[in-house]
């Protein structure tokens, strides 16, 4: 039993090679360099994950941004045509100068998501909820873009006879 390997390391180890996967995806797609130099590097720091999703039902669309240790005021939404972008900063909130850092996976710094809206979302009408780290943005569909249920005449048997 003393030669397994514990458990703890070899998840994070897990975890820190999916971010950092993540990481170097993001920029290839952005276009961003991967090492270069520090300061073109860093355009954006982190991406923030999304879920966003279409509620026929409800005729609305939701996107929800999660952005734990970000400040409302840090974040800022913008629509043009159909593009949504979302940016903001999760600031650093140490209050000591000198400190020994044991663990660090907490991305810190600037990020922008923009993401093409689907047909039919009333931007105009867009309204946007910051709760427990949580961005919450939903939209009115146009009641054009709503699939339409058509219905179904039946012929009486006499008639079809009669064709």
């Amino acid at each position: 039993m003393t030669n397994l390997i514990p458990r703890d390391s070899f998840f994070q180890d897990l975890f820190d090679f999916r971010r950092d996967f993540d990481q170097i995806f993001n920029r290839i797609l952005l276009g961003r360099p991967l090492l270069a130099d520090q300061a073109a590097s860093k355009a954006f720091d982190f991406f923030p994950a999304v879920e966003s999703y279409l509620d026929r039902d409800g005729e609305k669309f939701f996107c929800r941004v999660s952005l734990p240790g970000v400040d409302a005021k840090d974040v800022e939404i913008q629509t043009k045509d159909n593009l949504l972008t979302i940016k903001g900063e999760r600031k650093r909130s140490r209050t000591f100068k000198e400190v020994e850092v044991m663990d660090e996976e907490i991305v810190y710094g600037k990020f922008e998501r923009t993401f093409t809206l689907p047909e039919g979302v009333v931007t105009e009408k867009l309204t946007a909820e910051y709760r427990n780290g949580v961005l919450e943005i939903a939209a009115p569909l146009v009641a054009a873009a709503l699939p339409r249920k058509v219905e179904i005449k039946v012929v009486p048997a006499s008639k079809q006879i009669a064709a």
